[in-house]
């Protein structure tokens, strides 16, 4: 006879997903993003789903404007900890540049482009980089759930 173990259940889910460096892979990254969030259970409308599809948005953007290498794709990771209560949302792209949000006397400015990691930084509980193994950086995002 086999013997029965409970176990745990499972409070971290992922999800990733390679895109082009495209507008379209951009607006592919955040329709996906937004279906995975329901499907963990996140409420459509609810401030934690609306914060973590703009965060998806604006970085993947970033990935495609500022981050594009010719022939190189980004990847979006997603990760529900359930246990932790947090959504974290990560961007990986090839380029080596490094992220710099607007400082306050730009952020003023008429400029129409430039403030997707202020808005990220404003509807996240923390955003960062990190290096990625491989060129280039990852550039994340959490949520509380």
């Amino acid at each position: 006879m086999t013997v029965q173990y409970p176990q745990p259940p499972v409070t971290v889910r992922t999800f990733a997903q390679r895109f082009s460096a495209t507008r379209r892979g951009a607006r592919l990254a955040r329709l996906l993003a937004a279906h995975q969030f329901t499907v963990w259970g996140v409420p459509r409308g609810t401030a934690v789903f609306d914060a973590a599809v703009l965060a998806v948005a604006e970085l993947a953007a970033n990935a495609v404007l500022h981050g594009r290498v010719p022939g190189r794709d980004f990847e979006l990771v997603l990760v529900h900890d359930g246990g932790g209560g947090v959504l974290r949302v990560e961007v990986s792209d090839t380029h080596p540049g490094r992220p710099a949000p607007l400082v306050c006397a730009e952020a003023g400015s008429e400029e129409e482009r430039g403030r997707g990691l202020l808005l990220v930084e404003a509807v996240a509980d923390r955003w960062g980089m990190r290096e990625r193994c491989g060129p280039g950086k990852t550039v994340w995002a959490e949520i509380a759930l």
